[in-house]
């Protein structure tokens, strides 16, 4: 209950839509109740061929219930005076059509609107979900699966929309039937009107515990479904390693089963919610039956009369049809219930990386970035069950404006945490990261971030045009500059090129595009950005020799003028820096130029052995030992890293 209560908190912005959605519900109610009410006077007056003619206006059932009530109620009160309609059937036939077709109006009316206002409160909803997701720190995306967080986002916020969309426009109409058919079944009825508390009871339970069964059945369906969509986003996204590794079969073998628990868990739920319609027409069926026994010894006694009494049974079963409904509208808001569980979890959820309560904005980069004795750690939380894992520890370096420092080392010595924590992607656990004397931890996201580019080995482009990927988030920047990044990216000519230059769709992730053009648009995104501190981790895939050279070069422009640090994978890389850090086991174990590395660490000696000297010597035939290594050097590359961590293993 506390989360629908929460569900309903979004309907604040739209409480115009609903209460007016209310009202026009009531309105149903009340005409639906008022041609109930016609079905008297239509078997007493109209087709009873012993009653004398009568005007409409005069006293009947209508008449006598609403003096019970205190209200005026005829059949005449929807007939306009000018028509002169006198005798009873041309009035009741009258405002029976009048009725009708006034309740058609506030149906639509009340529909529309109570839709408006569901659609509305959900659509907000999800955009809390994704803004939610979106501002989470990197180790959220590790926590939770992709298509874990694709079922939130899609498939659990369609179940809370049914109920809260959908579901609730019906509702709102058939509780004000109920309510209104209630008080005439107390006033036609009399003594018959014990049956009421008793069916109301006897549906009330079933419904209830029914609807247990069903939120419990759903949360573990939506469960199994986002186990679906994650094998889905793995299976498409990694095609081609899947047709490499020839593991179709493989991969539709693991769909199928998840499938299968999908319609497992799917049957579980139908079952729970198809006992619902039989259980309440069985309790509905006795009580009409029992009724019929005892009304018709009312009427032979001449206690009421017949058309009282069909009236009666009418807005019985007028009543009987909202608490059967309510049954499926239970298992709809429990099933919203269990949906929901996921969306406010995710809602909730504690971010580790937090923006300070009051953060300064930093201003542009002048100085340097200070790492001051830096710990990091992988909580218990993010799947370390053993403890806690170290990654870094007691890290100390500074990094001067305009100065290039490498970053070098064996894999899984912490190169990639280090720079991932300068722009928060995650928080140290101990120690601080200054920029220009500002703990970073103190200063806003957003301006932090606005002073750092980035370029990951793994290249990411959207499914969208060259222009756009390169103005990611700046639509209306001019197009001079967007052609002006992609030319220091060397990326313009191959643009050019495309079928529609720079407005062609480049695909999915760039696949359209070689590798080295997908590099060249990423750096030419970044050139663009133009941020004064640059995070760039070198990319170690194979390029043909003219693609190779062409990054190289787009690289050196992005470097440009910029404080680079910098994951080093290339000779020419390591001697440009201004600086060298070797790490090994998350410490820096040295730091130096490269002459001084060559001296002083065992580790720089090793890699330059295995990687850095024998890409020189691989090319060194054509272009001398400190030439930048063309295909037969990044493939050399390539085996000596294998070599290398083949020899560290013990």
């Amino acid at each position: 209950m506390m989360r629908l209560w929460r569900l309903l908190v979004y309907a604040r912005r739209y409480a115009l839509q609903a209460i007016s959605a209310v009202v026009l519900a009531a309105g149903v109610g009340a005409l639906d109740a008022y041609r109930v009410l016609l079905i008297g006077p239509i078997f007493d007056n109209v087709l009873n061929p012993h009653a004398a003619t009568k005007r409409a206006n005069q006293t009947n059932m209508l008449g006598a219930i609403g003096k019970r009530w205190g209200i005026s109620i005829t059949p005449q009160m929807l007939v306009p005076h000018f028509l002169h309609i006198k005798n009873d059937w041309g009035v009741i036939a009258f405002a029976f059509v009048a009725a009708t077709l006034l309740k058609g109006i506030c149906d639509y009316s009340g529909t529309y609107l109570a839709n408006f206002a569901g659609f509305g409160m959900i659509t907000d909803l999800r955009n809390d979900l994704y803004e939610a997701m979106l501002r989470r720190s990197v180790s959220f995306f590790q926590k939770h699966t992709t298509g874990t967080l694709l079922s939130a986002l899609i498939t659990d916020i369609e179940r809370v929309q049914y109920a809260t969309a959908t579901i609730l426009s019906s509702f709102l109409q058939q509780i004000c039937t109920l309510l209104f058919m209630v008080v005439i079944v107390i006033a036609l009825g009399h003594r018959l009107a014990w049956v009421l508390p008793l069916f109301a009871l006897a549906a009330a339970w079933s419904i209830v515990r029914i609807g247990r069964d069903v939120r419990r059945t759903t949360r573990k369906g939506q469960d199994k479904l986002a186990d679906i969509q994650n094998i889905l986003h793995e299976t498409i996204t990694g095609n081609r390693i899947v047709k490499a590794f020839n593991m179709e079969f493989w991969e539709l073998v693991r769909f199928r089963q998840a499938a299968k628990r999908l319609l497992r868990a799917n049957l579980r739920v139908v079952r729970s919610q198809a006992i619902t319609s039989p259980l309440m027409d069985f309790i509905g069926a006795v009580a009409i039956a029992a009724l019929l026994w005892v009304g018709r010894n009312e009427i032979g006694h001449g206690a009421m009369k017949v058309g009282t009494f069909f009236a009666f049974i009418v807005a019985l079963f007028k009543l009987y049809d909202p608490i059967r409904r309510f049954g499926q509208y239970y298992n709809s808001f429990q099933q919203a219930a269990g949906a929901s569980s996921a969306i406010f979890n995710f809602l909730d959820d504690q971010d580790e990386v937090q923006e300070a309560r009051h953060p300064q904005t930093l201003k542009p980069f002048h100085d340097s970035i200070a790492l001051e004795n830096v710990s990091f750690s992988y909580s218990e939380q993010e799947g370390h069950s053993e403890g806690p894992r170290v990654v870094l520890e007691n890290i100390d370096l500074t990094v001067h404006r305009g100065e290039v420092v490498a970053l070098v080392g064996p894999s899984g010595a912490g190169k990639s945490t280090l720079v991932n924590l300068i722009p928060r992607f995650f928080d140290v656990t101990g120690g601080r990261i200054l920029i220009d004397g500002h703990d970073v931890r103190e200063v806003s996201l957003a301006s932090l971030r606005e002073q750092i580019g980035k370029v990951t080995q793994e290249t990411i482009l959207f499914n969208d045009t060259a222009r756009n990927n390169i103005a990611y988030g700046q639509p209306d920047v001019a197009f001079a500059r967007v052609e002006a990044a992609a030319k220091a990216a060397l990326a313009h000519e191959f643009i050019l090129q495309m079928p529609e230059g720079y407005d062609t769709v480049i695909g999915e992730k760039g696949f359209r595009l070689s590798g080295g053009e997908r590099q060249r648009l990423a750096i030419a995104r970044a050139i663009l950005k133009n941020a004064p501190v640059l995070i760039l981790d070198e990319a170690t895939s194979a390029l043909d020799a003219e693609s190779e050279s062409l990054v190289q070069e787009a690289l050196g422009n992005l470097m440009a003028g910029r404080t680079v640090i910098v994951i080093a994978h290339r000779l020419s890389t390591v001697r440009r820096a201004n600086r060298i850090a070797v790490l090994e086991q998350g410490r820096i174990t040295a730091i130096g130029s490269h002459e001084d590395l060559l001296q002083e660490s065992p580790t720089y000696q090793k890699l330059y052995r295995l990687q850095f000297m024998d890409i020189s010597e691989g090319n060194g035939n054509h272009h001398g030992a400190d030439a930048e290594p063309g295909i037969a050097g990044a493939l050399a590359a390539q085996a000596a890293e294998s070599m290398g961590a083949g020899k560290e293993k013990p």
